[in-house]
C-alpha cells in the first residue's frame, strides 16, 4: 500500500514540475508576469486578458501549456476544470475550444483511471466503501447496457465525475467505453462552459450582457444543452435500473435523517 502512495506522489510531483517548467517559460514571455489557476471569474479574465495578446503571437506554446495545465488538473482530480473551459472560449473561440475541451476531459479523465488502477484502488476502497460498494451494485444491474448508464451518470450525476473517474477501474468499467462516455457525456457541459468563456470576451458593458444577440447565443446554448440530456433520460427510465432518489444522496456523500 505505501509503495502505491510513493508511486502517486512521485508520478504528481514529476507533473507538477513539468508543468511549472512550462508555465514559467512562458511567463518569461509575459514580461515575467506569474501565471495560475484562476480561481474566480475577476482572475479568469485577467488570466485571459494576459494571454490573448501572447496566444496571436505563440499560438503553439499558449497551446501546449493550457493542454498540460488541464491534463494535470483532470488527471489528479483537482478540481477547477469548469474555469479552464471558460478560458478555452475566451482564447481559442467557441468551436476550437469545445473540441479541445472535450478531448482533454476524456484523455484526462483516462489518465486518471489509469493512475487510480494503477496507484489509487485501496485508497478509494478504504476511504469510501459505501459509495464504491453502491455504485458496483448499480454497474452491475446496468451491466448488459453499461455505456448507456455511463452516459447517464455524467449526464444526471448521482456522484461527483472526479469520483466516478477514481472508482471506474474498481468497477471493471473498460477503459474504452469510460473514454467515450466521457467524451460524449460531458459535452453539454463543456459546450456550455466554452460558449459562456466565448461570450463573456466578447462583453464590454452591462449594457451587452443584456443585447438582444447575446440573449439569443444563451438561449440557443441552453436549448442544444438540453437536447442530449433529454434523449439519455427517456432511454433510462425504459432501459436502466436506477433508484435515483434512493441512492443519490448516498452517492453524494449526503444520508437522509
Amino acid at each position: 500500500m505505501w509503495r502505491r502512495l510513493a508511486g502517486l506522489l512521485l508520478a504528481f510531483a514529476a507533473a507538477t514540475v513539468a508543468l511549472w517548467l512550462l508555465s514559467a517559460r512562458l511567463s518569461a514571455g509575459q514580461a515575467g508576469r506569474p501565471l495560475r489557476f484562476p480561481s474566480d471569474l475577476e482572475e479568469l479574465r485577467e488570466l485571459a486578458e494576459a494571454l490573448r495578446d501572447y496566444e496571436r503571437q505563440h499560438r503553439g506554446a499558449a497551446l501546449a501549456l493550457f493542454c498540460a495545465a488541464y491534463l494535470y488538473k483532470q488527471s489528479f482530480a483537482i478540481p477547477g476544470s469548469s474555469l479552464l473551459n471558460v478560458l478555452a472560449g475566451a482564447l481559442f473561440g467557441p468551436w476550437t475550444g469545445l473540441v479541445l475541451c472535450s478531448a482533454l476531459t476524456s484523455v484526462g479523465a483516462t489518465f486518471c483511471y489509469l493512475l487510480s488502477g494503477a496507484f489509487g484502488k485501496q485508497f478509494v476502497v478504504y476511504y469510501f466503501p459505501d459509495k464504491v460498494a453502491l455504485l458496483q451494485r448499480k454497474v452491475e444491474e446496468n451491466r448488459s447496457c453499461l455505456f448507456f448508464f455511463l452516459l447517464f451518470l455524467r449526464l444526471f450525476p448521482m456522484t461527483p465525475n472526479w469520483f466516478l473517474n477514481l472508482s471506474a477501474p474498481i468497477l471493471n468499467i473498460p477503459v474504452s467505453q469510460f473514454f467515450f462516455s466521457v467524451l460524449i457525456g460531458l459535452t453539454p457541459y463543456n459546450f456550455i462552459c466554452v460558449q459562456t468563456g466565448a461570450i463573456l470576451s466578447q462583453i464590454t458593458s452591462l449594457d451587452a450582457i443584456f443585447s438582444w444577440d447575446t440573449l439569443l447565443k444563451l438561449l440557443a446554448m441552453a436549448v442544444a444543452a438540453l437536447i442530449p440530456g433529454t434523449l439519455i433520460k427517456r432511454y433510462s427510465t425504459k432501459h436502466l435500473k436506477l433508484d435515483e432518489d434512493k441512492h443519490a444522496q448516498l452517492l453524494n456523500g449526503k444520508k437522509s435523517l
